[in-house]
């Protein structure tokens, strides 16, 4: 077995502990804080609703007002979160960054077996109705408590 001198260890132990260094922060991001007793673990829902048609402002006001008392409301009574928002995307076709007036649903799901089939309809719903390519989706788990 060859003998390894001090220079060399050191240079072991170094490229060893920035090995750790550069693995650590995938290992911290895994770890999540538990939901306690004051909390509910449930999933909650939100839904990304571009407000253009060929680059200009067509769903107005009145028109997401309508539409969310029409398709939101009766699917989830017990209530959600309508924020304001501005979206940014690259139009492949022209090669540029995009920003279009958007509004975000959030929606603690009540966890009934019919919830992804509910935000499915709202979704189909808006692209339907405001000519959308698409409506963006992210479900993720959460503490909630009300």
């Amino acid at each position: 077995m060859a003998m390894v001198d001090a220079g060399q260890l050191r240079c072991i132990r170094l490229a060893l502990f920035g090995a750790l260094l550069a693995v650590a922060p995938a290992f911290a991001g895994t770890d999540s804080i538990p939901c306690d007793a004051s909390l509910k673990t449930r999933q909650v829902a939100q839904l990304l609703f571009g407000r253009n048609v060929a680059d200009q402002m067509r769903v107005s006001e009145a028109d997401w007002s309508d539409f969310v008392a029409r398709e939101v409301t009766p699917r989830f009574p017990d209530g959600f979160t309508v924020v304001d928002a501005v979206g940014q995307w690259r139009d492949a076709r022209r090669g540029s960054i995009l920003h279009e007036g958007s509004k975000l649903i959030e929606i603690v799901l009540p966890g009934s077996g019919d919830d992804r089939n509910k935000i499915e309809a709202i979704a189909e719903a808006y692209k339907r109705r405001f000519e959308q390519q698409s409506v963006g989706l992210i479900i993720s788990q959460a503490c909630v408590r009300f």
